[in-house]
């Protein structure tokens, strides 16, 4: 499927990066058949060497020669690369935008109407192949095309297909839950520092116990309460802190944090 394909990258930053490593790593596509353009020489510079793909001087010179274009630029320099990249489409390449709070009406708008065009919500995870992404399809996307976008970004995680009307609810949570969990990581190393355990020790319990605890929930296909439930023995240790974290109701603070992170990406999107 994507044997002879080239694809092209506009915009070489982290996420940009972690896509090429990922399909490098993949072996999805051979190191000659991935472009690269971004506005600082200096980091196509660094992709090339990294990766010997090859860097391109301009958008219209990456896209004339890729049958995939994936927009990985900021959010407010968008408009810009649309209005030089329409005139370089006659050859009608998959485009797939991950661009935050640019909806799929605003990247067709500003296309060649018959453009086919994937919206993606990635999360920063992906920088280890470990994302979450999100893909909503264009009106002109055919179901090849949408397999290709779900290929892609299972390279660097567990990608999932949603309508865009659930992009906002997709940011509030995986786009964002790597920072609530990263914050509940810091609490629980600070935890383990007060209860006397050197700092490097906590943490390292601390990282490895949330790892298996992700791997037990994917391997097993159990619920989360489940699985709660067989490590929480009458009495014990764990049912005296749960009930600590329901008074103090954590479960709630978490579902509001998502809710407020929903509305703001909704807010974003009409800014």
């Amino acid at each position: 499927m994507l044997r002879n394909e080239n694809i092209g990258f506009i915009g070489g930053g982290n996420m940009g990066e972690a896509l090429i490593r990922g399909l490098v790593a993949a072996s999805l596509f051979s190191a000659d058949r991935i472009s690269v353009y971004d506005a600082a020489p200096a980091r196509i510079e660094y992709l090339e060497k990294e990766f010997g793909i090859k860097g391109r001087q301009n958008i219209g010179e990456l896209a004339e020669v890729c049958g995939i274009i994936v927009l990985a630029v900021k959010p407010q320099v968008m408009a810009q690369v649309l209005h030089t990249l329409r005139s370089h489409l006659s050859h009608k390449p998959l485009v797939i935008s991950i661009a935050a709070g640019i909806s799929l009406a605003t990247l067709e708008g500003n296309l060649p109407e018959w453009t086919p065009v994937i919206r993606v919500m990635p999360n920063a995870t992906a920088l280890v192949q470990k994302g979450a992404s999100a893909l909503s399809r264009g009106k002109s996307v055919s179901d090849e095309q949408m397999q290709i976008g779900m290929v892609l970004f299972n390279a660097v995680g567990k990608a999932v297909q949603a309508d865009e009307k659930l992009m906002d609810a997709v940011t509030g949570l995986s786009g964002s839950a790597p920072a609530y969990i990263l914050l509940v990581i810091e609490a629980l190393i600070d935890a383990g520092v007060l209860a006397g355990l050197p700092r490097n020790t906590a943490r390292d319990l601390v990282v490895q116990t949330v790892i298996g605890t992700s791997t037990m929930l994917e391997m097993t296909g159990k619920h989360p309460a489940e699985l709660k439930d067989m490590i929480t023995s009458p009495g014990g240790t764990t049912i005296h802190g749960l009930q600590i974290l329901e008074s103090h109701s954590v479960r709630g603070a978490l579902i509001k944090c998502v809710e407020a992170a929903t509305r703001r990406s909704a807010e974003l999107g009409k800014g």
